[in-house]
């Protein structure tokens, strides 16, 4: 996969290290998304449950579709088309 057509959509909570981690690697390569706090949304912790199996995984990353929960840094980076 190379950039997504739409804006990626990042289901995150405030207090996890690797959601910081995720979003500051999307700002430092200016991948635009939207994020999306579940211990705020009900619906989109629901959402993020589902799609992951019955887990709470964080951060979860849709991007046009494709989903990647909690990926490594790489795997983000070569489905977005980033040269690190």
């Amino acid at each position: 996969m190379v950039k997504p057509k739409n804006k990626l959509k990042v289901y995150t909570t405030s207090w996890c290290p690797d959601c910081r981690n995720a979003k500051r690697f999307l700002d430092s390569h200016k991948i635009e998304y939207d994020e999306i706090d579940i211990d705020k949304n009900s619906d989109a912790e629901a959402f993020v449950i589902k799609m992951s199996g019955g887990r709470r995984v964080i951060p979860t990353i849709d991007a046009d579709g494709k989903y990647f929960f909690n990926p490594p840094l790489s795997t983000l980076a070569e489905e977005l088309g980033i040269n690190s």
